[in-house]
């Protein structure tokens, strides 16, 4: 099933690196400012904007993702598969994970953030 079949589900993302604010998370994964700070702005409107997706030049998805601290985590986002649960997502995280690395399961709902 590809995306565009289903435009909501549980993804992987895999953390770049953590940062102070969504917009730094955004411009540090090579997002342009101006988009960063667009995207940032429209997610305000959402109840809960605690993960924002965006695809860069290229075709690479990415994420950024409120952590329990208070910080953004900076992510490369796997979408080309959305899973039902977090559960499922979650297995697919531990498999591309590699030592030393850590990630979070993100959800994409049907209101899309993808710029």
């Amino acid at each position: 099933m590809t995306p565009a079949e289903n435009l909501s589900g549980y993804f992987p993302a895999i953390v770049c690196l953590i940062c102070d604010s969504p917009i730094d998370a955004l411009v540090a994964l090579c997002l342009p400012r101006d988009e960063a700070m667009l995207l940032v702005t429209t997610s305000w409107r959402e109840r809960d904007a605690g993960c924002l997706v965006a695809t860069v030049h290229g075709g690479r998805s990415i994420a950024v993702m409120l952590t329990p601290e208070g910080r953004w985590a900076a992510c490369n986002a796997f979408l080309d598969e959305l899973f039902a649960t977090p559960q499922e997502a979650a297995r697919r995280l531990d498999r591309l994970l590699r030592r030393g690395r850590h990630g979070y399961v993100g959800y994409l709902g049907r209101a899309t953030g993808v710029a």
